[in-house]
Parts: C-alpha cells; structure tokens; sequence
C-alpha cells in the first residue's frame, strides 16, 4: 500500500522543481529583455551624442546663423523644427531612461562597446592582425639594427600545479618570437615545476634566483600567460629609437577560457597619480637591469614598480600604445594586496600620505594639510539667476566644512531686483564679497578679476550652477592642490540625473576637447573603473577647480584676450602643463552640475564667430597636442567620451 505521507513528500519536490524551472525560465527571459533594453539605451545614447555633435559642428552653426538673418529679413518666425521635434522624442527617451537607472541594479545597467567580445574581436581582425609580410618587413628590421639586447623573461612556476595546456601556449609564445635575442629563466616554487626539465630551447632554463638572469633589460611573465609574436620585437624598436627609456610598460588585454581575446586595457602614458590608484603597471613591463633594487620583489608587479619607479627620472617610463602580453582570467599565483604594498612603500618614501581600500579592489591616497590648512578664496562669476547662485552660495556655507574660507561673487552687471537685494543682504556675512563688474561676458576676464581680488593662499573657480553632496569636497581637492607638483584639480560633476557630466577633460575629443565618460550612469564601472579612481588628466574644467593663487599668477591666470568664454580652461590646464605642473582629477569630490544653464549655447551670430575665432585660435596654439593626449591613448575614439574603440586607430 503506497504511503500517503512519501507522495505528497514526492508532489512538494516536484513542485518545488517546477517553480525553479519556471524561475529560471523567467530570469532567463528578464536577462534577454534586459540585454536588449541594454542595446537599445547604448544606440539611444549614441543617437543622442551624434545629434548633439550635429547641433554643435560649425556647420550648423553657421546655417543656424544664416538662417536667422534669412528668417529677420523676410520679417517671418521659425516655425516648428526638426530639432523641436527630435528634442522632444529625447526628453522623453531621457525621463524613461533616468527612471530605469533609478529602479535598476547597478550591475544590470549598459555595459560600454569595448565590452562586447564580438566588436572587439572585429576590431582585432582590421587593426591587431599582423600579416605574412607584416613579419618579414620586421625579420628585414631586426637584421639592420646595430644592437640586439638581450631580454631576461622571468617566470615564477607556482606552488600549486597549473594547467599544462595553458603553460604550454605561453612557453610557445615566448619561443617563437620574432627577436630571438632573449632568455627564459623559470623559476620553481612546488615539486612539479621542478620536475619540468624537458625544454628543447636552450633559452629556457631552471634558476634558483632571478638574480642569475644576465639579460640588459627584464620583464616577468606568467606562467598562464601569452605574448604576441610581435611583443618583443616592438619593444626592442621602440629602444632603438629611444635607447635611455629604463621602463617599457605596453597595452594588454585578456584570454578567456578559450583562448578568445577580451576586454582590452588602453593605458596612458606615464600617469602617477593613477598608478597610486591601480597597478596598471602589470603586464608587459620591461626593466633596463641596472635600475633594479638590490633585493627586488619578483612575487608581485606592483611592489617591483614601486621600487624602480623610486630610482629613476620618470621621464624615462615610456609605454608603447600596443597590445604586447595577453593576460589569462583568474590568475593562478595569488598575489598580496596592492593597498597593503602601497602602503608599506609609502611608510618608507612619504610616511605623511594615508592609503585605503578603494572600490574593486583599487586604492585611495589621502594628502595631508597643515595646520592651520591654507585659506581659501571661492570665485564665482554670476549675472542674475539668483535660484542657481542662491543654492551654490547655500552649499559652500551650510553643506562644505572647509575653513578658513572667503566667497567672491563677481557680478557681471546683474539687473534683477532680487538678485541685488541679495547681494545686500549676503554680503553682511563678512566671508562674502561682491564685486561689480559691468562688461561684455568674458568669463576668464572675470575669474582673473576674482583671482586679483582674492587674499586666499588657495583659489577655487567655481559656476554659479553647483549643488554640493558631500561636505569634505573641497577638503579633497585643496588636499591635492596644495602639492608642489600639482597645477589645477578637478571634481567630479553630474547632470541632475545621476549622469557623469565631467570626470576630467580629454584633449582631442572632438577635434578640441570633451568631458571624459559624459552621460555614463553615476553607478556604471566605467573603462577599467577609471570613473571611480583619482588620476591625472591633461586639463579638468574650470566649473569646480582648486590650485594655489600664485600658480595661477605664475602662468598668466586665464586667456582673457584670445579665448573669452570657451577652452580657456583647457588652455590654462595646457599651459599648467607646459609648465611642469600635473593636473588632478580626483572623484571624492562630488557636485551636481547644471551645465551652461547661465549662459546658453552660442547660436547667434556674433557668439558663432566668437566661438570660431576660439577654436582657430587653440588648434593654432596646441593642434600638436590635441592630436595625442598622453592622458588618453590613440586606440580610443576621439569621436564620443565613452572611451570606446578608434576607428582606425592613431597609431604612426
């Protein structure tokens, strides 16, 4: 007689199975509706940014222009356009778009384009693929060169036994390079690396110390790891052609379980401030032998660097903009933590610095200040709006716990009641100032008036749009400010919407310049988390910077003459950087951003040829180096600010 009790105990699992079924069945359908969701908000946004690109060309300006004298000689108003329209559809797209930010995990929002595998693997196909008479024009090279260096590859063999395969095609990888000149030193932590002795290439042996290794330049390599056949090679041309470079850094990119190439990492150019943030030195890196310490750290890339870097004129780290190593994901020799290595190198070399866990597994360095902490004067320029001033000046007094500090309100000739009333009542704060100026709007004039005004040791440029979210901002950004070898630091700022509207300026975008990762999600990681991570960039925005007043005196303040209203900022961050000083982007300080909502956009005639005399003027002063920001790297596109693929690269 069947027992009632094991059926209705068999019914429940079956139950229970179909439900899990049925679960599964669903997220499966969510994911697939929320990828293509994912599709559609990327070309929405793309779409968006090209017709932003539209509005904003010169060419459409100047048919704007045109078309308004036309329209005023004809005595006839615009009617409708096909910019109402589509400005309409995108306010709509954007109302939709914020709500399903707000409601959505950040892990299901869009990933970028250089995430796709297929893309990139299409990329790899036209641009990464070198040819049969690719490799013989470099057999042809290599036999005109007059020195050939040898190069020690250093290969720890883990404790723990790895995949054979994945072993084998990184030994084939480094055997059949193009230059020949080099040696393999493995050496041997468990019994089974021990044991591997079969190597046929009499490059390739077993050492008990790196120090054995008799090459002029080293670089480690991981057992799991690949070279291209071309990586050795091109780092031996580029020392050809720049023979007192002492640390080659290259490009990488990753391997999945196949083999299939993913996720490129496109580095700058030597970026300290980002290498305090991340190891991004890791892979492949190439040392002249003779800067090596005497006892270097060959268990971990990030502790290696540091201890060179400490030795060496950094002008001579130069990196190749090129995928030269192929990193396998997850990696099979456990590593110690980069804070924790930071932090024991900083106890010797700057034991006043603080260091901290970061997101993913990055790292903050916190400056210190003296005490007292230097003044600081805020400048503002303004023309009425009092409901945007109103809210920034209520920030920086009730919501910013900087002290000892002082507002200057440049008024550019406001004319509104409440505004002047305003004025009158603020100013009986003895921290507040406000200084009239009547005069054509020229924005730099303006600052560099506040700056002459100013008593504070420090200055922050500030717009009269800013709403602050954390109180220690300005803490933050005096902190770099205040370092000797730091220009100008820059915030980050988002549109109301919880978008990125700056986070550092690359130079170059759009055939001048263009706010990194604008209108990327708050919460999205960004390209190798770059968003979240402070770095130099090679200008910042003058809508929330912070530098010493005597830089600022030091270089000339803002271009007044050339450049009124647009770039001035970039040109001060270039000219900064002429100098010697770096620029700072740091992300721990965050501000809301309304921009240009005081001024508008430049759609009349004389603010068309204004903007046109502006543009000629910075490609004429620094066409050089917008053409390549070594903050940036040329196999990113200059057409949008998603740090997504060159089509075609701007490699030589």
């Amino acid at each position: 007689m069947a027992d009632p009790q094991n059926d209705t105990q068999h019914d429940c699992q079956q139950q229970l199975r179909d439900a899990q079924a049925e679960i599964t069945r669903l997220q499966q359908e969510l994911s697939a509706q929320r990828q293509h969701i994912q599709r559609l908000m990327l070309w929405m946004q793309g779409l968006q940014r090209d017709i932003n690109d539209v509005y904003h060309s010169v060419t459409w300006l100047a048919g704007n222009v045109f078309t308004r004298i036309i329209l005023f000689l004809l005595g006839r108003k615009a009617g409708i356009t096909a910019r109402d329209h589509v400005e309409r559809v995108a306010k709509q797209f954007e109302t939709w778009r914020v709500h399903y930010v707000q409601t959505t995990q950040a892990d299901d929002l869009p990933s970028f384009a250089w995430h796709e595998p297929h893309e990139y693997q299409q990329w790899l196909l036209r641009y990464d693929t070198p040819t049969a008479k690719d490799y013989t024009d470099y057999q042809q090279t290599l036999q005109s060169w007059q020195t050939h260096p040898l190069i020690s590859l250093l290969m720890i063999l883990p404790t723990e036994e790895i995949n054979q395969s994945y072993l084998n095609d990184c030994l084939k990888s480094i055997t059949q390079q193009i230059y020949p000149y080099w040696e393999l030193c493995l050496l041997p932590e468990g019994e089974w690396a021990k044991a591997q002795t079969d190597y046929t290439d009499t490059r390739i042996r077993l050492v008990d110390d790196f120090s054995q290794a008799s090459g002029e330049f080293v670089a480690q390599v991981e057992a799991h790891d690949c070279l291209p056949l071309h990586a050795l090679y091109n780092v031996v041309a580029h020392l050809q052609q720049h023979p007192h470079a002492t640390i080659i850094y290259t490009d990488n990119d990753f391997l999945d379980a196949t083999g299939q190439r993913y996720n490129p990492y496109f580095k700058p150019d030597w970026n300290p401030d980002l290498f305090y943030s991340q190891a991004y030195l890791n892979a492949l890196v190439v040392y002249r032998r003779a800067i090596l310490p005497k006892k270097p750290d060959y268990t971990n890339h990030y502790a290696l660097a540091l201890a060179c870097i400490t030795q060496i004129n950094t002008r001579n780290i130069h990196h190749l903009p090129q995928i030269l190593y192929h990193q396998r994901t997850p990696a099979t020799r456990p590593q110690a933590s980069n804070t924790d290595i930071l932090r024991t190198h900083l106890q010797t070399h700057a034991p006043q610095l603080q260091v901290f866990d970061a997101i993913a597994g990055h790292t903050r360095v916190i400056y210190p200040l003296p005490t007292p902490k230097p003044s600081l004067s805020v400048i503002i320029p303004t023309r009425d709006r009092l409901n945007l001033l109103r809210n920034t000046i209520n920030g920086l007094l009730e919501k910013t716990d900087y002290t000892p500090l002082e507002i200057l309100i440049i008024d550019n000739g406001s004319i509104e009641t409440n505004t002047l009333e305003y004025f009158k009542e603020i100013q009986k704060d003895e921290k507040i100032r406000v200084i009239r100026h009547v005069a054509p709007f020229n924005y730099s004039e303006l600052n560099n008036l506040g700056v002459q005004q100013a008593k504070g040791e420090m200055i922050a440029l500030l717009n009269n749009d800013l709403a602050m979210i954390h109180p220690d901002w300005l803490r933050e950004m005096v902190s770099h400010a205040y370092r000797t070898e730091v220009g100008a630091v820059g915030a980050k700022l988002y549109y109301i919407n919880n978008t990125l509207q700056h986070a550092g300026v690359v130079v170059g975008l759009g055939g001048m310049a263009g706010h990194a990762f604008k209108h990327v999600s708050r919460q999205a990681q960004g390209y190798h988390w770059k968003p979240f991570l402070i770095q130099n960039y090679t200008a910042v925005t003058a809508a929330c910077l912070v530098m010493r007043r005597a830089v600022f005196l030091e270089i000339g303040g803002l271009d007044a003459k050339h450049l009124s209203v647009a770039f001035n900022d970039v040109d001060l961050c270039l000219r900064l950087g002429e100098a010697g000083y770096r620029i700072v982007w740091t992300p721990y300080a965050e501000l809301y951003h309304l921009e240009s909502a005081s001024r508008g956009l430049d759609t009349t005639p004389r603010k068309y040829w204004r903007l046109r005399s502006e543009l000629n003027y910075m490609q004429k002063r620094w066409g050089n180096l917008l053409a390549n920001d070594p903050c940036y790297n040329p196999n990113l596109t200059v057409q949008y600010e998603d740090f997504s693929l060159a089509y075609p690269p701007r490699l030589p």
